[in-house]
Parts: C-alpha cells; sequence; structure tokens
C-alpha cells in the first residue's frame, strides 16, 4: 500500500545532453530535499523497461495528507530552486506532473516494476474496482488509483514558471506494482479500460531505480 493520502506523480523525459546531470541532481540534491519536506514519506523514481513507454521516467512522492502537497513547506521548495535544480530541469521534456489524492491502495508492498495509466474517466467506480482485482493478482505487489487536482497540478511557481516542458496534468492515473514485468503485461488492456469508461489512455511499464524514505536532510 502507498504511505499516504496523497502523491506527486510526475512523468518526464531528458535530453540526453542533461542525462548525466539528471541523475546527480535527482540521487544527491531532489530526492532528499522533496522527502525532507514535512509530510513526505517516500520517494522513488522508475524508468522505462521499452521502447513503447514514454516519456522515459516516472517519479512518486508519497505525502501523509494532500494538504501538506498545499502547505507551505512545499511551497516554499518550490519557489526557491537551486541553481541545480534550474540546470537539470532546463533538460527535462514532456513532462506530466500531478499533484493528486490516493482513491484507492491496496497489495503488500513495493514492486520492482510498475505499469502506469493515465486516462480520463467520468464515472471511476468502474476502474475502481478493476484496480481492487488487480491486487489480487499473482505476484502483483500493489494496484493504486489517484485523482489528480487540476487546479493544484496547474499552479506555477518560480521552480516551473518559465518552463515550456509542462504538459496538461492527468485527471486520474493508476499504479500497479508487481515483481516483473509479465506480471503486468496481461493486466488492464485499453479494451478493458474502455469498456469502464476511460479514454485518453497513457500507459507505460517501467523499472525502479531508486527509492529514498523520509530523510532529515532537507
Amino acid at each position: 500500500m502507498l504511505t499516504g493520502e496523497a502523491v506527486v506523480a510526475i512523468w518526464n523525459g531528458i535530453a540526453d545532453a542533461g542525462r548525466a546531470e539528471f541523475y546527480a541532481w535527482h540521487l544527491h540534491e531532489h530526492m532528499p530535499e522533496r522527502v525532507g519536506i514535512p509530510g513526505f514519506r517516500r520517494g522513488r523514481r522508475y524508468i522505462a523497461i521499452d521502447a513503447a513507454t514514454h516519456p522515459e521516467f516516472f517519479t512518486l512522492y508519497e505525502a501523509v495528507t494532500f494538504q501538506v502537497l498545499q502547505g507551505q513547506d512545499y511551497a516554499n521548495r518550490l519557489n526557491a530552486p537551486t541553481v541545480w535544480t534550474r540546470t537539470a530541469t532546463s533538460h527535462f521534456q514532456n513532462t506530466a506532473r500531478a499533484l493528486a489524492r490516493v482513491v484507492a491502495s491496496d497489495g503488500p508492498g513495493m514492486g520492482g516494476v510498475a505499469l502506469t495509466l493515465r486516462f480520463h474517466v467520468a464515472d471511476p467506480a468502474g476502474v475502481a474496482e478493476l484496480i481492487r482485482r488487480c491486487a489480487a493478482a499473482p505476484r502483483i505487489c500493489g494496484a493504486h488509483l489517484c485523482a489528480g487536482d487540476s487546479a493544484a497540478s496547474d499552479v506555477r511557481t518560480a521552480e516551473s514558471r518559465e518552463r515550456t516542458d509542462i504538459e496538461a496534468p492527468p485527471g486520474w492515473f493508476a499504479m500497479i506494482e508487481a515483481t516483473d514485468p509479465a506480471a503486468v503485461g496481461e493486466l488492464l488492456s485499453d479494451a478493458v479500460l474502455t469498456d469502464a469508461g476511460c479514454s485518453r489512455i497513457a500507459r507505460g511499464t517501467y523499472r525502479l531505480e531508486y527509492a529514498r524514505a523520509k530523510t532529515a536532510w532537507a
């Protein structure tokens, strides 16, 4: 299960020229800084496992409540980006970032593979039931459904105001965690999601690269 009631979910690509810097910054500054914010509990970064998954990276931050994501501590970081943050994010491409409430979260733990599904749906009840069923499938570690808050996600800060890579945030997204790619390969096809009322479906399969739990560093 996720460790809180809210998440920040980020999908992004990286220009080749900035790849080495992205890894150093994300590992040694950005994720420790974010997880150090009061109310943030865990951060994870994933990388695409195949060419069909786009964009290349998926990052998830788990927070105690949605109020944490709208709070002053997080806002202070967003409005005071470091020089390294400005340099690293200048190489970002096709970035979608959602501040979201956790609607459903089931499963025994964290998996090494994550299937992410971004979509539009008017009535999420059918999707929520599909997510609950996924949690019981073989080798599935977790199944989560999140509702993005468009107003909160669209707020521009000093960190994002001048960036041109930022795209519209997803209204709804699901994350299915598993031990291996084959475990999620047959789950939640586009046809199944369409039958549940979903449209504008974007799917990706990612491998966990790095996870960081709560730290005192900030």
